[in-house]
């Protein structure tokens, strides 16, 4: 029997799949009454996560949708090329940083071959193939349970590698970043172990590309303003220019390759 949380997610997901979803269809998938699923949608409908219809919801599209890895990699792939080169121009001989999973940290891992002495902490999978690959970069992992759509670690194994460490600098990577300026992420596990992240780290900076303003994953990692820069690109919607601004928050902005 699933939780509400986890019903609610599938819900989030299957809407995103198929369009669209009936209230009865659900009902009768979860075992569950109408009335709970009608509470589920008008749930999920104050927190944008889907559009309330009559007898059902549809498709939010300002929502963003989990890739796999294999789909992300493909996805404004210049555009991580370009903030890959000046992440990595943050990143100082002999400091100790975290890359969080993901593909656009993973093209920053593929910058830092050439810096000396660092120690690299990170979740994702491809990330240590990656370090490995090259550098001469000492290189650690959180461990933990491989989500393979993500090639991410989770779980309390993960989550207890970081206990009584500090890093330099968190290189953050995020599924969305909504309206009401929250980082977010699809994956109820990975958004723990993210904050856990930031809160062990002296900097925290979010690399993301400018198609995840406006978009909202299931679970929030951390509102904007707890975060010390943000490198985007110049597509960044003007109210987070104004935002950051007011907020004192360093912002990087690299040429869009499209500009």
């Amino acid at each position: 029997m699933l939780t509400t949380i986890e019903r609610r997610l599938e819900i989030v997901e299957t809407t995103n799949d198929k369009g669209k979803v009936d209230v009865a269809e659900l009902a009768k998938k979860y075992v569950v009454s109408t009335v709970t699923i009608r509470n589920d949608l008008n749930n999920l409908s104050d927190k944008g996560l889907v559009i309330r219809s009559r007898g059902g919801a549809v498709i939010n599209s300002r929502i963003a949708k989990e890739l796999s890895v294999k789909e992300k990699h493909c996805e404004h792939l210049s555009v991580k090329q370009k903030l890959a080169v000046v992440a990595a121009s943050l990143v100082n001989d002999g400091e100790s940083i975290i890359l969080d999973s993901g593909t656009t940290t993973e093209e920053i891992a593929k910058q830092l071959h050439n810096h000396k002495n660092l120690v690299v902490m990170t979740n994702g999978l491809n990330i240590i193939a990656e370090l490995a690959a090259g550098g001469d970069a000492e290189v650690m992992s959180t461990g933990g349970t491989l989500r393979k759509k993500s090639l991410s670690f989770y779980g309390r194994k993960a989550e207890s590698s970081l206990t009584n460490l500090r890093f330099d600098k968190v290189f953050l990577g995020v599924d969305g970043i909504d309206e009401k300026a929250n980082l977010t992420t699809h994956f109820e596990h990975e958004a723990t172990l993210n904050s856990m992240m930031c809160d062990i780290s002296k900097e925290v900076i979010a690399v993301t590309d400018s198609s995840k303003f406006n978009r909202n994953g299931f679970y929030i990692i951390s509102s904007l303003d707890s975060i010390d820069t943000l490198l985007t690109d110049s597509r960044i919607p003007q109210y987070y220019k104004d935002y950051l601004a007011e907020k004192r928050i360093n912002l990087i902005i690299v040429p869009h390759p499209d500009d």
